[in-house]
């Protein structure tokens, strides 16, 4: 039989402490040990050695942010999850360091609650837990659909050591062809160390349901992702509708799928994760900085106007520049 999850609580509200380690206690079956003063944390930390820790983000003349660089540094791979009472930032940096594992808005529902604690617990106490590794597949239909609305995402998620592809369904509409498209989106993956597959889909084919599914299929079947981006069905271009349409169907067993704001996302787009991009954006920038060199720029390439649109999703999340996502599922394991 499986040991009791350990876990140390840091939360100055004695409620919401108490809430919280009663739940984990019945429902889930943890250790808990609760800690209401910051200063105290790292001792609880070395002497409990817990597989996961939770912390409120603002407390007397301490932050949760904060503690987690200190708690990794005692205790390196340890799981923190950061409860706020803000709109939270998404895991797809979790590998970061100085990041948390989760973020999670008050009121925390106790299935939520018992269910992160349970699936952090399990990944801080596999064998290769320090060391485990995302793998990325970013969808677009054209060139450039994927850098300009997840570039940052992307860049964050090399830098954790995460395996990235991005699989374009066409050459796009601009000059130059499928060699024009290749030589961009290549030296735009190349940025960060990320890989591209370049399909050469006529446009109207992306729209053919069959033919779409079958070729993000065959992608899914060789990468294995265990992430996917792609373009949300919010938007008014038909061939990104059609990517998301088939997306979904060739999907069905990836544990998350988020879906991005493209260029054309309608007001519709309505996101529930914001994923800061701070450090990033440069990776970003240079990203998109590879499209349209020896042609007309859409205004949507216009690096202000990428970094105008990040500052403006950090007002939802952490942080000062963020990307947003619609996430479809979020499930605990594959199956």
């Amino acid at each position: 039989m499986q040991d009791p999850y350990r876990v140390v609580v840091v939360e100055d509200d004695l409620d919401v402490a108490m809430y919280t380690k009663t739940v984990l206690e019945k429902r889930a079956g943890c250790i808990v040990v609760a800690v209401s003063d910051p200063s105290k944390v790292l001792e609880a930390v070395a002497d409990f050695k817990p597989d996961v820790v939770i912390t409120d983000i603002e407390m007397p003349g301490a932050s949760g942010l904060d503690l987690i660089s200190q708690i990794r540094e005692l205790q390196p791979g340890t799981p923190v999850i950061v409860m706020t009472a803000h709109v939270s930032i998404d895991y797809a940096v979790t590998a970061l360091r100085n990041q948390a594992s989760e973020f999670l808005t008050k009121p925390v529902s106790s299935a939520d609650l018992v269910a992160h604690v349970t699936r952090l617990g399990e990944e801080s106490r596999a064998p290769r837990a320090s060391t485990a590794r995302q793998i990325v597949l970013a969808i677009g239909a054209h060139p450039d659909d994927v850098e300009i609305a997840v570039g940052g995402i992307l860049a964050a998620h090399r830098a954790a050591g995460d395996e990235v592809t991005v699989l374009t369904l066409s050459k796009g509409t601009r000059q130059g062809g499928i060699r024009v498209a290749w030589k961009e989106g290549s030296a735009a993956a190349a940025t960060i160390g990320a890989r591209l597959i370049l399909e050469d889909n006529p446009e109207a084919e992306i729209g053919t349901p069959e033919l779409t599914v079958a070729t993000i299929k065959r992608v899914v079947d060789e990468v294995k992702p265990t992430i996917v981006y792609m373009h949300s069905t919010n938007d008014r271009h038909q061939s990104h509708r059609a990517v998301h349409d088939a997306g979904v169907v060739s999907t069905e067993q990836v544990r998350m799928i988020a879906c991005y704001q493209g260029s054309s996302a309608t007001v519709d787009f309505h996101p529930n994760r914001f994923v800061t991009i701070d450090g990033f954006t440069d990776a970003k920038l240079a990203m998109l900085a590879c499209f349209a060199v020896h042609d007309d720029r859409p205004a949507y390439l216009d690096p202000d106007l990428a970094l105008a649109t990040a500052r403006y999703w950090s007002r939802y999340g952490h942080g000062t520049s963020c990307e947003p996502l619609e996430v479809l599922r979020e499930s605990l394991a594959v199956s």
